[in-house]
């Protein structure tokens, strides 16, 4: 499990995202479990997350509505299949409207980075 956390900040909102290998739907309910056994995450307001298991996404918003397919879309254009990638974001108390997606876009986009540079 790769975690990179504190990577964006906007109006009191943080974001972080965590990821690592995932064959299943089971497996990645169970990375989830895991991820929120730290406190930090585990209180968190959203843990929304997508995987491409076998070709097929499956994914969870978390609350996020619309979250967990801007993931989908990410990890199909990287190609990245059989891999788990989890945006948090603790609410900061002011709704950042559609830049909510912008953010999850780059944080996606930083894991990705983080993926490339150890292949």
């Amino acid at each position: 499990m790769r975690v990179l956390d504190g990577i964006i900040s906007d109006r009191g909102s943080k974001y972080a995202v965590a990821g690592g290998p995932c064959a299943t739907e089971d497996a990645a309910k169970a990375f989830v479990k895991e991820l929120k056994r730290q406190k930090k995450f585990a209180k968190a307001t959203h843990n929304s997350w997508a995987c491409l298991i076998a070709g097929e996404p499956v994914k969870n918003d978390d609350g996020e509505a619309g979250a967990g397919m801007v993931i989908v879309r990410m990890l199909e254009r990287a190609g990245l299949h059989d891999h788990i990638v989890v945006v948090t974001r603790w609410f900061g108390g002011k709704h950042l409207g559609g830049d909510r997606f912008r953010h999850v876009q780059e944080a996606v986009r930083i894991y990705l980075e983080t993926v490339s540079d150890r292949a």
